[in-house]
């Protein structure tokens, strides 16, 4: 009997980790749910049980040691492996986000998250990665990560609101992205960001034009690439997003 495929989703409780979640367990999946909040978890994890996928809650909080080192060793009690990480954590760090009036801690919280903490998760679950045959990482980004949308040197007018946070934050895991694609290119580890698009989600007031599950197939796509497909590039639904 082939195992099933093991995949961790951070941030999973809602929006578009939840459906990148949904849409792994539609494939036959095992999806562990990371999220800080229990409630929220186990009412994810209730909730994609009822549509019929193999999901449990995973207690992960992404800025802490701690939290991290727990859950890698509940997936080395499970499964002894890990195949499938999707790091979707993130915060905007708060307002405001004007370079000028912006405070210290708005930076910091971001980075924490969005940065330091893929940083975390990925290299405490890298050694059960490297026993999965087909081993992938995410890093979900965003259209506001790119520099050249950001400035405006691309086609259209410069994306986004004025951040001196969120939008760093999301530059930065790209740069790291390719940092860990460099290093790990002699491995079968293939690691790519994903772009959801402007999305409808709590972390925006809900203004995005797309919904979560929209914003979830591209993360999902690169979840399952076959073992020569890329690594260390950015994608959305239409191809590669400029840097």
């Amino acid at each position: 009997m082939t195992e099933k495929t093991i995949a961790l989703v951070t941030g999973a409780n809602k929006g578009i980790g939840y459906e990148i979640a949904a849409g792994l367990g539609a494939l036959g999946w095992s999806v562990g749910v990371g999220a800080r909040d229990e409630g929220r978890r186990e009412a994810a994890v209730e909730k994609l049980r009822a549509a019929g996928a193999d999901a449990f809650g995973v207690p992960l909080d992404v800025t802490d040691d701690a939290s991290v080192t727990a859950a890698a060793r509940l997936f080395e009690e499970r499964a002894g492996r890990l195949d499938v990480l999707v790091n979707n954590a993130g915060v905007t760090g708060g307002t405001p986000q004007e370079p000028t009036r912006a405070d210290l801690d708005t930076v910091r919280a971001a980075v924490e998250t969005n940065v330091i903490g893929v940083i975390r998760v990925t290299n405490t679950m890298l050694s059960l990665l490297r026993r999965s045959p087909s081993p992938r990482i995410v890093n979900v980004s965003s259209s506001v990560g790119s520099l050249t949308r950001q400035s405006g040197a691309g086609p259209g007018q410069a994306m986004g609101p004025l951040s001196v946070a969120y939008a760093p934050s999301k530059s930065f895991l790209n740069a790291v992205t390719v940092q860990y694609a460099k290093e790990l290119s002699d491995t079968n580890i293939l690691i790519n960001l994903a772009c959801p698009g402007f999305c409808a989600t709590d972390l925006n007031g809900f203004r995005g034009v797309r919904t979560p599950e929209q914003g979830a197939a591209t993360a999902i796509r690169l979840a399952t690439l076959p073992d020569d497909g890329p690594t260390g590039a950015f994608f959305e639904d239409a191809g590669v997003v400029p840097w």
